[in-house]
């Protein structure tokens, strides 16, 4: 089975950690008309963080800074889109971990219609490695071994 794995550059806020602070961010980005291509948000000690993988980092960059956005600066995971199948993120997890490359933190969600999606980050020093290991840029079939 084949995957698409990307390399993806994201940004991430500090927000309150409340009912409706993600909605507000949100609303401001449609508003503006970025899509995302990922988001993810959690807590961070009494506050929430935010990341947010935009289609277009230009355009969400103005955006976020019309909107008073506190951005971070520009940082690096991986999205991943494919076919859903049994250990379908074992295999990219595997690949990964037999070149001693650590998973800071990964989301995977079944997308319906028999495709899966996920976005991971790696440490700064470990993103170039990581990217050569899947085959990035390329349609990386993980069960045959293109890498």
């Amino acid at each position: 089975m084949n995957e698409t794995i990307q390399k993806v550059d994201y940004y991430y806020v500090t927000t309150a950690n409340k009912a409706g602070e993600g909605a507000r961010l949100l609303k401001a980005l449609r508003e503006g008309g970025v899509n995302l291509l990922a988001f993810s948000g959690f807590p961070s000690g009494r506050r929430a963080q935010v990341d947010f993988i935009p289609e277009n980092a230009t355009l969400f960059k103005s955006v976020a800074k019309k909107a008073g956005f506190k951005l971070s600066g520009k940082k690096s995971g991986f999205l991943v889109q494919g076919e859903d199948r049994l250990g379908a993120i074992e295999e990219i997890t595997s690949k990964l971990a037999d070149f001693k490359i650590n998973i800071t933190a990964i989301d995977a969600v079944c997308a319906g219609e028999g495709r899966y999606g996920a976005i991971f980050w790696v440490k700064p020093n470990d993103v170039r490695r990581a990217a050569k290991v899947l085959g990035v840029g390329l349609s990386a079939s993980l069960k045959n071994g293109t890498v």
